[in-house]
């Protein structure tokens, strides 16, 4: 089992535009990784204070594949000076994989939090 990072920033706290920002990010995750929902035990997501139209669970699950996936929402700590509107995701997934060939995702502002990933 690996665990795999991600975040995404979200432009305004409405439910459609946190349900789209979750819903990128976990397929770009999928995608960098060769992933599918059935490889992934958990998912433990967290947003900012500020984010408070929508569970971004809600937007993943819609995705196909995710109405068997174990998804969990968190309250991300208030942190003076921390990346606002922001979506963060744990991914546990079940994979083989080395360490070294796991490939974390952080999407629009969120590359902030992550620069050593940056290509």
């Amino acid at each position: 089992m690996r665990g795999i990072r991600g975040a995404i920033t979200v432009r305004r706290n409405e439910k459609e535009e946190i349900w789209r920002a979750a819903q990128e990010l976990i397929t770009e995750l999928l995608h960098a990784n060769s992933i599918t929902a059935g490889d992934i035990g958990a998912a433990i997501f967290s947003a900012t204070e500020e984010l408070t139209a929508a569970f971004p669970t809600a937007g993943v699950r819609r995705l196909p594949g995710f109405d068997l996936v174990p998804l969990f929402d968190a309250r991300q700590c208030a942190i003076e000076d921390s990346l606002p509107s922001c979506i963060r995701v744990l991914l546990l997934v079940n994979t083989d994989a080395a360490q070294a060939d796991i490939h974390h995702v952080y999407l629009r502002e969120a590359a902030k939090l992550r620069p050593d990933l940056e290509s």
